[in-house]
């Protein structure tokens, strides 16, 4: 009996850039009904790729075969022809329009009527299948990043694609959340489906992959592993060419007085709707309040309230105790207020401007970079140059548009501009997310090291082993609420509990009173 042909088969694919080889003759097969996990640093060439997979980019060498038959896929639509979608990283999303109407874009059907109510019905009813919960009437714009990135997955499983691409697709959910989707991944792998699981959290790549390929520097340096004729240590080495930590052993330090005081504040979201609710909470200097939550739970507007890009209709953000809620944003700037926003390209950078420019976004106004009210481009361009060298930023030259830089690189950038300003009060938001075990090691250790130096860090990830890890204290948000914390060591219950209280199945007895407010 002849075998089956693989899905996916890529041979000698060779991807080049200005200056830069992106994919150097990788081989990639994709058996049917598998769950085959792709692997590497930011930059090693996975959404390289897989974009070509995806007709994005066009292989400078190499040849396709989808299902045993050659394939030219010039265009999105002709993988999506034969069957190939994507769930990119960085949305691929139109903001000014809804959820349905970003599912239907590029369909024959509708053609000429648009009943957009019956089809807000099936998407909804295929949210609810999936269970992948957001509202198909909303604009994209009103949405948060995790709502977005459950957009995308339903946009292809409304193609009815067979051959998923899936980039990064846990970083926006809780434990449990995660549990469902590999429920899902796996029912539909039974059905046929064959899945690209492009992730960095090694630990889920144990679990759910059936084989593991793993790119370095844009070549294949181990192809087709079975999980148990590897590690995760192995993993990491093979990926970043080191032996890497796990775990950051976080020194005692001593806190001092509050730096943030957010209380009884409210606030509504961009639909006009309450996002938070009487939410109270401090930072003390040289501590680490982590903020668990699933995507949408308001993290988002917290952030932007407390760095004056959103008001608050009651309450008071105080930093060291200066009012700051409903003042401009550059008080918070001068108050010394750090922040590593969730979306970094469309919110914590300029994407067609230098790395040079990116850098300075906080400092332009100050000697040296200011010459008075000019800026002095040559000292500008040796502070970036600095900044790039001591964070170890991979470019071209301070010269380079980060619109080309990886993801972990971009992060880099904002980390750079942020931590260099000597900040009292950090606000990072999902600091890691979509970073490779090594970046996630090294924007940790700056976290842990602003900590030591007496900045206060509150840190919002849906992370939960991030937050264990890097947190002092630990407060969960759902519905814009605190509805539970825990001090010190986190035991085996209690993060089972945090995860529940993360969806909302539990809160935290005295959770709305004395509690919420010494959080």
């Amino acid at each position: 009996m002849t075998p089956a042909p693989n899905a996916i088969e890529m041979r000698g694919i060779v991807k080049r850039f200005p200056g830069v080889l992106a994919n150097d003759q990788v081989d990639f097969d994709l058996r049917s009904g598998e769950i085959h996990a792709l692997l590497g640093e930011n930059g090693a060439g996975k959404s390289t790729l897989m974009n070509v997979l995806a007709g994005l980019y066009r292989p400078d060498a190499g040849a396709i075969r989808v299902r045993g038959q050659p394939a030219d896929l010039r265009s999105p639509r002709d993988a999506i022809d034969r069957g190939i979608g994507m769930v990119h990283q960085h949305f691929m999303l139109v903001p000014s329009q809804s959820v349905t109407e970003n599912i239907l874009l590029g369909l024959d059907q509708p053609r000429f009527l648009m009943r957009l109510p019956r089809y807000e019905q099936k998407v909804a009813q295929l949210a609810q299948d999936f269970g992948l919960h957001v509202d198909p009437h909303c604009k994209v714009w009103q949405l948060s990043v995790g709502e977005q990135q459950r957009v995308e997955i339903l946009k292809m499983l409304y193609r009815g694609a067979d051959i998923l691409i899936m980039d990064e697709p846990t970083a926006v959910l809780a434990p449990q959340e995660i549990e469902d989707l590999f429920h899902i991944l796996r029912s539909m792998v039974a059905e046929g489906t064959s899945i690209v699981f492009i992730s960095h959290k090694l630990g889920e790549v144990m679990r759910i992959a059936d084989r593991i390929t793993v790119l370095r520097k844009g070549q294949v340096t181990a192809a087709g592993l079975m999980p148990c004729e590897t590690s995760p240590a192995d993993l990491a080495r093979l990926m970043v060419g080191r032996t890497v930590l796990f775990h950051i052993e976080k020194q005692p330090v001593q806190c001092g007085n509050p730096v943030l005081t957010v209380e009884n504040v409210s606030a509504d979201n961009d639909k006009g709707l309450p996002a938070l609710r009487n939410l109270s909470l401090r930072v003390c200097a040289g501590e680490v309040l982590g903020i668990a939550g699933v995507a949408g739970n308001g993290q988002r507007e917290l952030a932007e309230v407390i760095t004056g890009l959103r008001k608050c209709t009651s309450g008071s953000v105080k930093v060291r105790g200066q009012v700051m809620s409903n003042r401009p944003t550059r008080l918070a700037i001068e108050g010394g207020v750090g922040h590593i926003p969730e979306d970094r390209r469309e919110v914590g950078s300029a994407p067609n401007l230098s790395i040079t420019d990116n850098l300075i976004l906080k400092s332009y106004r100050k000697p040296p970079i200011a010459r008075g009210l000019a800026i002095d481009f040559p000292a500008a361009a040796q502070h970036a140059q600095k900044l790039k060298d001591k964070y170890e930023i991979s470019a071209p030259s301070v010269d380079t548009a980060v619109r080309f830089l990886s993801g972990g690189n971009l992060q880099r950038v904002i980390l750079a501009r942020e931590i260099s300003e000597g900040p009292g009060l950090m606000i990072a938001m999902q600091p890691t997310r979509g970073l490779d075990v090594g970046a996630i090691e090294g924007v940790q250790r700056l976290l842990l090291d602003l900590r030591h130096s007496g900045t206060a860090v509150l840190l919002v990830s849906e992370e939960l082993d991030e937050i264990i890890a890097l947190s002092d204290r630990i407060a969960v948000i759902y519905e814009g609420q605190i509805v539970g914390g825990v001090e010190g060591e986190v035991s085996d219950e209690d993060r089972a509990c945090i995860g529940l209280m993360m969806t909302g199945q539990y809160r935290k007895q005295g959770s709305e009173g004395v509690d919420s407010g010494r959080i």
